[in-house]
């Protein structure tokens, strides 16, 4: 089930404390329009009722998709504790083989939430962006430092004239950038796991990220 509290937010404009709605987690087979208000966005944001500012709640939430068996921690302020996550991880055992995943902000958990429903594997986007993000210093050294540093992102999958594609995008000097990758590249990243079971993630909550990918590499 979906559990909700209240907490006192600032406005980020006038400073007023508001009353807001927190959901400390949410079950969106139980409470599907919670996941559309996540893929737009919305569910974060709060209006203040004296300036009108639009704001972003942060806050702690656990997402829980039962259909899928993927839970998402949100933990915007830090660690888990480790009793907390370890009884968690048990009872998942109990109801089947879960994907548990810890994310820091609420684009991260959008973009969680978009790789699964496109039924991929997280693992194997992460390997794909950085085998991209490779190819493409190597072709351009010049920029290769702001490629290196660029936050990539999953946004779905597409296809054009019978080829499959990832799209991602990017920030690059102040425009959002959109670069489609063959669905070859993810195959040899699922492949390149599979070959490597040593780096598949425990049935703990890990934080499946670039800085995963790059400790992975080394």
């Amino acid at each position: 089930m979906s559990i909700t509290a209240t907490a006192l937010a600032p406005c980020s404009r006038c400073g007023e404390r508001s009353e807001i709605t927190v959901y400390k987690s949410m079950n969106v087979a139980e409470n599907p329009e919670l996941k559309e208000k996540l893929r737009d966005g919305s569910l974060f944001i709060w209006e203040c009722p004296h300036c009108h500012q639009a704001n972003l709640a942060r806050y702690e939430t656990l997402y829980h998709d039962p259909e899928k068996k993927i839970m998402i921690w949100l933990m915007p302020a830090g660690e888990l504790p480790e009793s907390q996550m370890k009884a968690i991880a048990n009872h998942t055992r109990a109801m089947g083989d879960y994907r548990l995943r810890m994310v820091k902000d609420v684009g991260e958990l959008m973009e969680k939430i978009l790789v699964f429903d496109a039924g991929l594997d997280d693992l194997a986007v992460e390997m794909c962006k950085y085998v991209t993000k490779m190819e493409m210093m190597s072709k351009n050294r010049e920029a290769a430092s702001g490629i290196a540093s660029a936050v990539f992102h999953f946004h779905r999958v597409e296809e054009q004239d019978g080829v499959r594609y990832l799209v991602f995008i990017y920030p690059s000097d102040g425009r959002m950038m959109s670069l489609n990758v063959g669905f070859n590249v993810y195959e040899d990243s699922l492949g390149i796991i599979g070959r490597n079971p040593d780096i598949v993630p425990s049935d703990n909550f890990m934080k499946i990220d670039q800085d995963w990918i790059l400790s992975f590499m080394k």
